[in-house]
Parts: C-alpha cells; structure tokens; sequence
C-alpha cells in the first residue's frame, strides 16, 4: 500500500515562504500580470483593486503571509516560467561538475485576490 508522504510543519512552511518569494519576484512576466487583471476584472473586482505581486497571490503565498483562501473562492490559473539552477553532469560518468545553468520551469499556478482570503486565527 503506498502511503502519501507529508510534510513535516517547518517543511510546509518552507515551501509557503519559498512561494511567497516567488510570487513577489520583480521580473515575473508582465504579460500574466496583464491576464490577472483582466480576469479578476471579468469576475467583479475593479481594475485599481488589482495589484499582482502586492494582493494576488497563490494558495501557498497567502499561508506564508497568514491568510487562508476561503472555502469556495475559485483562482485565476496562469502558466509561469520560474528559473531553476542545476548543476552540469558529466556525461560519462553522471558526477555533478561545479558549473551550474539556469533553466526555466513551466508550471501552472492558480492565483487568489486579497478579497478572496481571510486572516488565519
């Protein structure tokens, strides 16, 4: 029987922390800032109200900042390229070499107006 692994606490807050970096990221791209608006605009909230990396974030951002996204809320799901490191392998033998490159990773990410969370008592 396989068994999902879990998180110890300080893991899971890790990870909110390592997302809230991510989502405040000065170089993210402008084009789903732009997507962002648009799509909390459709759903009601004024244009001025939406602020990307300042009052939408994602479901692990807002933990990070002690907020919870109330029950029912549906995000606004966005594909982004993040950069990771990774070390270069050798290829004969599969040893790490000391250089590293910078790829990038696409991944989809549901975001969540400030409107949509509550404070975490």
């Amino acid at each position: 029987m396989l068994t999902k692994s879990r998180r110890s606490p300080e893991e899971r807050k890790e990870a909110e922390r390592a997302a809230l970096g991510r989502a405040r990221n000065p170089f993210a791209n402008v084009r789903n800032d732009i997507e962002v608006i648009a799509a909390f605009v459709a759903r009601g909230i004024p244009a001025a109200d939406v602020q990307p990396r300042q009052n939408v974030f994602t479901f692990k951002a807002w933990r990070a900042l002690g907020r919870y996204v109330k029950r029912g809320e549906h995000g606004v799901k966005l594909t982004v390229w993040y950069p990771i490191d990774q070390a270069d392998r050798d290829k004969t033998t599969g040893e790490k070499i000391g250089t590293k490159t910078t790829r990038l990773r696409c991944v989809a990410a549901v975001v969540f107006h400030v409107s949509q969370t509550a404070p975490i008592d």
